[in-house]
């Protein structure tokens, strides 16, 4: 670290505990990576808490001269969130929603994902104007620091067009709310001159006409490029103008701590088309009809994008034959009433109905279905990113043109792809606001490569600009990307205004220096991303971060994306051998904050655009570290019933033993043991389950007619019982047999049933071999006990559920507990809501089957009311992760207590997942089972204990 740091660190070290400040190699190249083909790495990243916090770094970095560059979710892509000075990043701290009475403002801290404000917003009808694609990833310091906006909100609902007030911290380190009066009245009283200054400029620029006008006539079309020049022609006020000109700063005016929205519509009500036209000339011709419809959004997708997608599952067969003009339009149309949506619908239909189509235009209101439409349009970009070779990056550019001219801009980009060599380029876009995305590959290995991109954004710039006036930067930023453009884009006068603005706020460059505004004309062909070779298993990753919030150690260690970029900087280091230390430190480092603190869960694959798992390079990685004991594995493997017995004589001393001494005596002895062990003692919680009874699987069949289900309870669930001191202390094992016989089934257990296993806690280990020995194993038990499938298969645990579903006989039918109790189980019990809260936690396994919905919906009938806390994904337990790594349980449910608050009891599918939840709750947290059973009758008893069931009775 350079010496200036140092001695800022040591600064810093006053007031933020060593927690908050990061200077190591490997998390400093891991936070400071974005989404864009950018690099530099910050010399340290400061994760302050609050924003006095802010304020004082700021202060002191300007007090110092060092700069400082603002992070909330790094999705951006144009390479404003990196810097190789400080970087602040902003983690917990900065998380809190408040909405007003009507829900017509809602206020948000920077750190809020766009998505979870929606999600708070939802139960009113109301959401926030923007929405980027990267809605459920992005975080609102990024949505308004670059103005973002999307699919439906245009320029009338994006952060400028809907700020009602803000907070901020300016680059002296003061603070304003001007949503507060007493704040705004002394803030005029200490910056008078700053203030004053503002009001001149406004004053000049609607002053000089030519200027006036020039603004005027930019912002007829989505703008991101340079500062909000707007602000000084629809704002007389300096503070409104102040507050305005951060909406898309991009963090070099100041920094902003809290934003107040005025919120806007979400109609329940939505209809949509996807409409294919045999030419872009005649689909543009529907894009200026429409946008004098009732359309809430309208997308375009070109040939090649069609083409991206035409092998996919689902698509129409028509869509390979479309000729080589063809392009499609995604059309929407909202309304708060179906009435007035189906004449809506025919309006539209009615616009467009002069217009040749592909195929006759047919809507749809069935949300599976138009889901699969917008599936379609958000599966451009990832589908380039898939199809790229490995070493090359995907880059998504981001241009706006007047509607009357798209089709001639859509010709004219495509004769600049085919000059420049970029044949798998394709476009799609916001076409009701002539904003056109357009997708790339690129290779930045060599000189001419960097000179293929050079020619083809100069000639992007000259022709958007030069030809049609448009906007270079339509909702991306400007970034590092497009800074040597800016001046091209808006002429001498503007851009010399620009740079006023930038000297008036932060006189001493400070704030994000070199993004917006550059004067390096090559500062977009510098400090290019590496993309190296690492392993076919992550090769595919664009580092676009939406992996990031479904992580359980996104703030403990590392995220998805951050293992894939050290990763991928060990591979580069191996393969030029230019820096050993760096690679020695890089690999020690990762052991514990790449392979060790990675649950392995796989909930990244689910909101990853190219569907990389990267908990496979995880176990990947432990393979060839576990090298030396894949005999013992296999040996375990191959003895496994008496390792379970030897498990749950373990459960059976444990809890023996706290019964004697007590849980403070038991957790005092555990820890001090686990910490002179150096970790080797696993972790002790009063969680722990005790053994369970032994399963007595000879029961004799009573009803041969009755329906039969081969029940396969974990290894889990065969060992670990109820916690001591939980209020049922039956086994899940025999809970689960009594609700199937309840409901009329009559119960086999496969053979060996003690030494079974789906293979889960080798696999996890990397012990390939020995897992897939032991999933075989289950299988043929599983064939015979099912005569060859006949029956169907009950997996009481969800992670186990999900493994063997990829590693069984296709003939066996093989069903979670959530799939067989709303298949199954539902329509064969009457079921009583029990009046209380309840809290539910989805694990990982139960998303990634897809079942997440169905599960909702069983807890939903069983209570009146369900709580799911929503910073909760993975609970981090990750089968023995609990005990062996603990703090990555405790991070990953650290929000987890206050958010059950008021909460009776807690369900779930994973008996280990329940024992972490329980601990980090105080809440019992047990099987979806025990509450069913709870709750339910059989429909056909004789009891006619509820309504329900009487009119049964009455019936049968």
């Amino acid at each position: 670290m350079k010496q200036e740091y140092q001695q800022f660190k040591q600064l810093l070290q006053e007031f933020l505990p060593d927690s908050q400040i990061i200077s190591d190699p490997l998390r400093t190249l891991a936070y400071g990576t974005d989404a864009s083909f950018y690099r530099l790495i910050p010399q340290l990243v400061v994760r302050p808490e609050s924003e006095q916090d802010v304020a004082r770094i700021i202060r002191l970095a300007n007090n110092h001269k060092i700069p400082v560059t603002f992070r909330a979710a790094g999705t951006s892509l144009s390479g404003q969130a990196i810097t190789d000075s400080v970087l602040i990043q902003l983690r917990d701290g900065w998380k809190n929603i408040s909405i007003n009475e009507d829900a017509s403002q809602i206020t948000l801290q920077p750190g809020v994902i766009g998505g979870q404000a929606n999600k708070t917003l939802a139960p009113f009808n109301k959401k926030i104007g923007p929405d980027p694609a990267s809605i459920n990833t992005a975080m609102i310091g990024g949505i308004a620091a670059n103005n973002a906006s999307g699919m439906c909100c245009g320029t009338a609902q994006n952060s400028y067009r809907t700020l009602h007030s803000m907070k901020l911290v300016l680059a002296d380190g003061t603070s304003l709310d001007t949503g507060d009066s007493q704040s705004v009245a002394s803030f005029k009283n200490s910056h008078k001159g700053l203030l004053a200054a503002l009001e001149s400029l406004a004053h000049q620029t609607r002053s000089n006409e030519t200027l006036r006008q020039r603004i005027e006539h930019k912002y007829r079309l989505k703008n991101t490029t340079g500062y909000a020049l707007n602000s000084l022609v629809d704002y007389e006020d300096p503070i409104d103008i102040m507050q305005h000109l951060m909406i898309g700063s991009e963090g070099t005016l100041g920094f902003l701590s809290e934003i107040t929205y005025n919120t806007v519509d979400e109609h329940p009500n939505k209809a949509s088309a996807l409409v294919f036209f045999p030419s872009v000339q005649i689909t543009c011709e529907a894009v200026a009809i429409l946008k004098q419809t009732p359309v809430s959004a309208v997308e375009m997708m070109d040939r090649a994008g069609l083409r991206s997608i035409e092998e996919k599952e689902g698509m129409p067969s028509f869509i390979k034959e479309l000729p080589d003009d063809a392009a499609a339009l995604l059309v929407e149309s909202r309304s708060g009433c179906p009435t007035h949506l189906a004449e809506q619908v025919e309006q539209i239909k009615h616009a467009i109905e002069s217009l040749e189509t592909v195929q006759p235009v047919e809507f749809t209101t069935d949300p599976a279905e138009y889901s699969k439409y917008w599936a379609i349009r958000k599966g451009l970009f990832p589908a380039v990113g898939a199809m790229r070779k490995t070493g090359t990056t995907v880059i998504i550019e981001d241009v706006a043109f007047p509607v009357p001219q798209l089709a001639d801009a859509v010709h004219d980009l495509h004769q600049i792809f085919e000059k420049w060599h970029y044949d798998e380029a394709l476009i799609f876009g916001h076409a009701l606001e002539g904003n056109l995305h357009f997708v790339f590959t690129q290779s930045f290995d060599s000189q001419s490569e960097t000179d293929r991109y050079e020619g083809l954004m100069d000639d992007v710039a000259a022709m958007v600009v030069d030809k049609y006036d448009g906007s270079l930067k339509a909702e991306h930023g400007t970034g590092r990307n497009m800074a040597p453009y800016v001046e091209k884009e808006w002429g001498t006068d503007a851009y010399a205004l620009m740079w006023e603005i930038k000297e008036l706020f932060d006189p001493d460059n400070i704030l994000n220096p070199g993004v917006l505004l550059n004067r390096n004309a090559q500062v977009h062909l510098e400090n290019l991303k590496p993309m190296p070779a690492a392993d076919p298993l992550i090769d595919k990753c664009i580092e676009c971060g939406f992996c990031e919030p479904t992580c359980p150690s996104r703030d403990l260690t590392l995220t998805p994306r951050q293992r894939i970029v050290i990763w991928r900087e060990i591979a580069r280091l191996e393969a030029n051998g230019e820096n050993p230390e760096r690679l020695a430190e890089l690999r020690k480092e990762y052991l514990y904050q790449g392979i060790d603190t990675c649950a392995a869960c796989g909930l990244c694959s689910t909101t990853c655009p190219v569907e990389i798992n990267t908990g496979d390079l995880t176990r990947a990685v432990r393979s060839r570290n576990n090298e030396n004991h894949t005999k013992l594995a296999q040996w375990v493997a191959e003895h496994y019933g008496g390792i379970m017995k030897v498990s749950k004589a373990a459960f059976i001393g444990a809890d023996l033993t706290h019964a004697l001494i007590g849980s403070k005596a038991m957790s005092a002895i555990c820890d001090t043991t686990r910490k002179i062990s150096g970790g080797r003692v696993q972790k002790w919680t009063p969680s722990m389950p005790k053994a369970a009874a032994k399963i007595n699987t000879q029961r004799p069949i009573v009803n041969p007619d009755a329906p039969k289900v081969v029940y396969l309870p974990s290894c889990a669930s065969r060992a670990m019982g109820p916690a001591r001191g939980d209020e049922d202390q039956t086994s899940l094992a025999d809970k689960t047999e009594q609700l199937l016989r309840k409901a009329g089934f009559e119960v086999i257990y496969p053979e060996n049933l003690d030494q079974l296993c789906c293979g889960m806690p080798f696999q996890s280990k990397g012990m390939f071999d020995a897992a897939d020995f032991k999933a075989s194993e289950t299988d043929r038990m599983l064939l015979a006990a099912t005569q060859n499938g006949e029956y169907p298969v009950l997996s009481d645990t969800s992670p186990c559920s999900l493994r063997l579903k990829d590693n069984i006989d296709q003939r066996l039918r093989l069903l979670d507990t959530v799939e067989f109790i709303h298949e199954y189980l539902l329509d064969r019990l009457v079921i009583t809501p029990a009046d209380e809260t309840v809290a539910l936690h989805i694990t990982c396994s139960t998303t990634r089957m897809g079942a997440a919905e169905k599960l909702k919906q069983i807890v939903e009938a069983c209570v009146t009311k369900v709580v799911i806390p929503a910073d909760i994904t993975c609970c981090g337990f990750a089968g023995d992760k609990g005990f062996s790594t603990p703090e990555l349980n405790e991070s990953a449910l650290r929000t987890l207590k206050p958010a059950v608050e008021g909460c009776k009891t807690g369900y779930s599918t994973s008996r280990t997942c329940e024992i972490g939840l329980s601990h980090h709750s105080g809440i019992d947290y047990k099987s979806i089972i025990y509450l069913l059973d709870r709750v339910s009758q059989p429909k056909l008893s004789n009891r006619d204990t509820t309504p329900e069931n009487k009119l049964i009775q009455a019936h049968t």
